[in-house]
């Protein structure tokens, strides 16, 4: 009996190989017979020797029925498409009445090595997963190297047996940390490698580019030259003007031999219609100057979409629309294809903006005060290319210590919270990212909502990543022009030292200001000091070495506060007079900042900078207060770093499916998407076994009291209705109720206070007294699921005691959270009380950040109150509502998957 096929839950999506190509992704269809068979004559033999286990020439029409007739549930199969041409099919199918089903996998053969195989297997698994199969199996042949290499690893842990010369291969399907790892592996690989064949183009074609000076493309071309890019420049141009020199052409398809990148200033509407020529001389991207696309509106915004769909048919990548263009320093590179004011020198510095104006700017800035870069992309309207992939590209950027980030929007919050506390830990990112307004607050409809969206909750969150957000441009690289070249302070505590006591006291001050302590010189420093300096100096923190000071004395000074073991980190301050050389006590600061401890230089009315004549350059600053601020950033950031690594935990007692089984029920409701009932509550927490005090719901006086006598005396009562939030405050909750009459009393208050609004009432057992806690999640539009943890009941937003994370939660984010509270010691035993269970509890904030990860529908997840004690923790109260997400579901499992080009 041949089943129904159903509508696939997935359509068409663009997705990145390991050497960096995009590739179209989708089930198959009926109408795929004929591309099945074309695809499968040109198959090599030995290939389709391997999948076939026999000469198989030739597919029958039976073969080609089944193979693309799938009902997205019990047979499923995915197909690549490499410039519209099947590329490769992956399909498995299940074993009858159980949770397994086989797995096999074909690519053609010019792709093979190239990851098809990878990025199928990896989407395949996940929509096996959606569908209740726990285990894939495998048969191969012991010659098939390339398919058993897949299947190693692919993270999966295929168990190997062997019978009659075929390989049998297992694989359970749960996500474990290897498969975790090895997807974002794989993701890094694809993302880092298309950002590189863009950042490193052996030749490009500027596709607008005049014989005019003064014109956008024109000063690319001219900018290029004078950076010395080194590969080939093909200026193209409708009358074929030559451009500074160089041989123009009339179209793309004129320029001989290869294109690596375009570069594109014409108008929006004929950007589209270049792709296809672009892709036919081998272009990997396009940089797109043009305006014109989504930022003007819905028109523009179509242009953006049959663009960003046109390069992704064909394989490629975009930087912009709307974007000031492209910066790599490299000396084997030294492309610079930009038109604002400031020329790039080579750095360790990198930077992405948004905003082409704040990249022209703080290129600017940078340039003035000899800062170099590294690297520079302007984002523009991100039609494709997100400081995501950015941040992969850096990530194995030798040239870059720090990356510098100016953010309006974040395309895949998840994955940028994700990547920057991986990144972080090896090189340090500074962001501004502007939009500080409290949007979502008025739509929220839980106490979780309503609490976490406001802009302190993003400080805090990028705080968690390892982010060090600032507020300007000048802050930005303030913070880059320390961390860049100098050590991380191994603490908070500063030295200052200087030659006036006024900028001194005020750098003590500023150090308060940025959460730094001034460090106490210890006696023996002190006594080195003494003999040293003048009688009239002093010695304590600021050290005044008065305003005669020679370089030997800033010199003698700063070494020995630096051998200070007391002191993480010098401020020296110079305020220039005329018995001093400020050139030589620059050189003096410079050449005596090397004992390891980050150094700061401070010489009053001096632009920023660095003072290069030391083993390391030391940043020199105009003023006491941005120094200072400079030093407070990188002292957080050192303290972020300096802790253990997250580890993402798993919950062995999870029930996935059974958590798909609750939500879909209610997104097949008219419209879909609601808040759960109580029943629908307690199963949803119940799937991944976070405690709850279910009870029963009941519709009237008699029902509730049937229901308390089941229950067992006492018992709770409380209002049942969708739109009330807190119920305590409409008289919604009737607490130790201890008898029949005792429960219909409290119902008939309740329906006289409440009147309509409540449509039933819930009857649980009372729970033991406890430390009242609020535990919950909340789907934000701008960094996606979100944890928060604080004190709960009925003073939960009063006392405002609460924390943020995004999730997933490691067990020691969770700890953390636990322990952020100002009221943490009310958990670990104050004044005598009995301690709660912590752990518990940081258990409890894991499962949940586990359920939202594994089920995006939660919009809002409010468990208040949770109630604990030493021996137990449990949430008393919960409401969740569920709504369908934009982005797919199936995507939320899986690596390597382009946002979709934005439509109007």
């Amino acid at each position: 009996m041949t089943k129904v096929v159903t509508a696939p839950p997935i359509k068409t999506f663009d997705a990145l190989l390991a050497d960096g190509r995009v590739v179209q992704v989708r089930p198959i269809e009926p109408t795929d017979a004929a591309r099945l068979v074309e695809f499968h004559e040109g198959l090599s033999r030995e290939t389709k020797r391997l999948r076939f286990f026999a000469p198989h020439p030739h597919l029958s029409n039976a073969e080609v029925i089944r193979f693309t007739t799938v009902d997205h549930h019990d047979r499923e199969a995915l197909v690549a498409l490499g410039d519209d041409e099947l590329i490769g099919v992956a399909r498995y199918d299940r074993e009858a009445g159980s949770q397994e089903a086989e797995v096999a996998f074909v690519v053609a053969d010019a792709w093979q090595g190239s990851g098809v195989a990878s990025l199928l297997l990896e989407h395949l698994a996940a929509r096996a997963r959606t569908e209740g199969l726990t285990t894939f199996v495998a048969d191969t042949l012991p010659e098939n190297r390339k398919m058993q290499r897949v299947f190693s690893d692919s993270g999966l842990a295929p168990v190997r047996t062997w019978d009659l010369g075929v390989e049998h291969l297992v694989m359970r399907l749960h996500v474990s940390d290897d498969l975790v790892d090895r997807i974002a592996g794989r993701e890094h690989i694809s993302e880092a490698r298309s950002v590189e064949h863009l950042m490193r183009p052996g030749s490009i074609a500027v596709i607008g580019a005049g014989g005019r000076p003064g014109t956008v493309g024109h000063e690319i071309v001219h900018r290029m030259l004078e950076a010395g890019f080194r590969g080939a420049i093909y200026p193209v141009n409708p009358k074929g003007d030559a451009v500074e020199g160089l041989t123009a052409f009339r179209s793309v398809a004129e320029v001989p031999g290869v294109i690596d990148l375009g570069i594109v200033a014409i108008a929006a509407d004929k950007v589209a219609a270049l792709v296809p020529d672009c892709a036919a001389k081998g272009a990997r991207g396009l940089v797109v100057i043009s305006g014109g696309f989504a930022e003007v509106g819905a028109e523009g915004a179509d242009l953006q979409h049959e663009l960003t769909a046109a390069a992704r048919r064909h394989g490629m990548r975009i930087i912009g629309p709307n974007c000031v263009g492209i910066v790599n320093t490299d000396l084997s590179v030294r492309l610079d294809a930009t038109f604002g004011a400031a020329k790039a020198v080579p750095g360790p510095i990198a930077l992405a903006s948004q905003s082409g104006a704040v990249g022209i700017a703080v290129l600017n800035a940078a340039t003035r005060a000899g800062i170099g870069i590294s690297s520079l992309i302007s984002l523009g309207n991100k039609a494709d290319v997100s400081g995501n992939d950015f941040l992969q590209y850096c990530e194995d950027d030798e040239r870059t210590k720090v990356v510098l980030l100016y953010l309006e929007s974040f395309g895949n919050p998840m994955k940028f919270a994700r990547l920057t506390r991986r990144i972080g830990r090896v090189k340090p990112i500074v962001a501004v990212k502007s939009g500080r307004t409290a949007a979502g607050v008025k739509a929220a409809s839980s106490h979780t909502a309503a609490m976490a969206a406001n802009d302190a909750a993003v400080e805090v969150l990028l705080q968690h990543c390892g982010v060090v957000r600032v507020d300007t441009i000048d802050q930005l690289l303030d913070a880059a022009l320390l961390l860049a070249h100098q050590p991380l302070p191994a603490g908070g505590r500063v030295a200052i030292v200087g030659n006036s006591g006024g900028p001194g006291i005020m750098g003590a001050d500023a150090c308060a200001g940025a959460n730094l302590t001034l460090a106490t010189i210890s006696a023996d420093c002190r006594h080195i000091l003494e003999s040293q300096l003048s009688a009239s100096a002093s010695t304590a923190n600021p050290v005044d070495l008065l305003g005669d000071a020679a370089p030997s004395t800033y010199r003698a000074a700063i070494t020995a506060v630096a051998q200070d073991p007391g002191v993480d980190a010098l401020v020296v301050i110079h305020a220039p007079t005329l018995v001093a050389n400020p050139g030589a006590i620059a050189a003096a600061i410079a050449s005596a900042a090397t004992n390891g401890k980050p150094v700061v230089a401070v010489i009053i009315g001096r632009d920023r900078g660095l003072l290069p004549d030391g083993e390391q350059p030391v940043p020199v600053f105009g003023s006491v207060e941005p120094a200072i601020a400079a030093l407070g950033h990188a002292v957080t950031y050192a303290t972020w770093r300096a802790r253990p690594p997250d580890h993402h935990p798993s919950r062995g007692d999870i029930d996935l499916p059974a958590a798909r089984e609750f939500v879909n029920q209610v997104l097949t409701t008219d419209p879909p998407g609601r808040w759960l009932d109580p029943e629908e509550t307690s199963g949803l927490l119940a799937s991944h076994r976070i405690p709850y005090l279910a009870g029963t719901r009941v519709v009237d006086i008699e029902a509730a009291c049937a229901a308390s006598r089941a229950v067992g005396y006492p018992v709770v009562l409380k209002v049942d209705g969708p739109d009330i939030v807190h119920k305590s405050d409409v008289g919604g909750v009737a607490l130790g109720l201890r008898s029949a009459k005792a429960v219909a009393k409290a119902w008939n208050e309740m329906a006289s206070a409440i009147g309509p609004k409540m449509t039933g009432a819930l009857v649980q057992p009372m729970a033991r007294p406890g430390v009242e806690l609020i535990a919950g999640a909340v789907r934000d539009d701008s960094f996606g699921p979100l944890i928060l943890f604080g004190m709960g009941g009925v003073t939960a937003e009063l006392l405002g005691d609460r924390g943020v994370r995004v999730a997933p939660l490691s067990d020691v984010e969770a700890s953390e959270l636990v322990h952020s509270l100002r009221c943490a010691p009310l958990l670990t035993g104050y004044r005598g009380a009995q301690p709660v269970d912590v752990d518990a509890i940081a258990d409890l904030l894991v499962r949940l950040s586990l359920l939202t990860r594994d089920v995006p529908e939660i919009r809002e997840l409010d468990l208040n109150p949770v109630i604990a004690s030493s021996d137990r923790v449990v949430a008393v109260d919960a409401r969740v509502r569920v709504a369908p997400v934009v982005a797919d579901r199936f995507a939320s499992d899986t690596a390597r998957q382009l946002s979709p080009p934005r439509p109007a």
